[in-house]
């Protein structure tokens, strides 16, 4: 689905959210109150630029709209690999966007993510994995890599991977084992609308995704290993 049947279901005409390139940005109106917006499309690799201009809607919402709801259209490929924004600060820039969006949510701001297309690698984990909530549609793409590529990275074969994905979602690419480890928190299932209000209401600020991963039975051990540091 395209961020402008997303806007249109969600809002119907109550927005002005625009594209720029693969930027997407502005605000809606939603149950009677005002979220701003920002986020991408065309499966954008997330470059140096392009992280500032998401951070820069972050700090202007925070400063001239204190505690008004922040909602991220996710859909990315991932960090832009080349080599003029390694040397600009890619890394410095991304991180820069997470902090931002941590600063909402410390300051009461709800910020809730949604991959609606394809979400992978750090342009995910600097947006979307930091909102309070992230949510997906059902047939969104989420992964860190493709099977060939954790191949290379793990020294196993693809056959040991591929067999491994089948019952263990922390091998597995797909939306629905991001749900099972708690990386994702809901899908929102045909009634758009409904998804985003359960989500501005519901949605917990602390964070929950171990805990969700252990009672969804896809990662069992990830909450019992914060358990005992919190209690060392």
């Amino acid at each position: 689905m395209n961020w402008n049947d997303v806007a249109s279901q969600l809002f119907g005409t109550a927005h002005d959210i625009r594209a720029d390139d693969d930027f997407l940005s502005g605000s809606a109106t939603f149950d009677g109150r005002t979220i701003a917006v920002v986020g991408s499309t065309n499966h954008a690799p997330i470059g140096y630029a392009l992280a500032l201009r998401q951070a820069q809607v972050v700090l202007d919402t925070m400063a001239h709209h204190p505690g008004r709801a922040i909602f991220l259209l996710i859909d990315t490929q991932g960090q832009l690999l080349r080599r003029h924004d390694e040397l600009l600060g890619i890394n410095r820039a991304m991180a820069h966007l997470g902090c931002c969006i941590d600063l909402a949510r410390r300051r009461g701001h709800r910020v809730i993510g949604l991959v609606y297309d394809q979400a992978l690698s750090g342009g995910f984990i600097t947006s979307g994995l930091i909102a309070d909530a992230c949510d997906a549609l059902p047939e969104a793409e989420i992964r860190v890599m493709r099977i060939p590529a954790m191949a290379r990275v793990t020294k196993l074969s693809e056959d040991v991977l591929t067999a491994l994905s089948a019952s263990n979602p922390v091998f597995a690419p797909g939306v629905q084992n991001y749900l099972s480890m708690g990386g994702v928190r809901a899908l929102w299932q045909g009634d758009l609308p409904a998804g985003l209000r359960d989500a501005l209401a519901h949605a917990s600020t602390d964070d929950r995704r171990a805990i969700d991963g252990r009672e969804r039975g896809g990662r069992l051990l990830a909450a019992r290993v914060v358990e005992q540091v919190l209690a060392a």
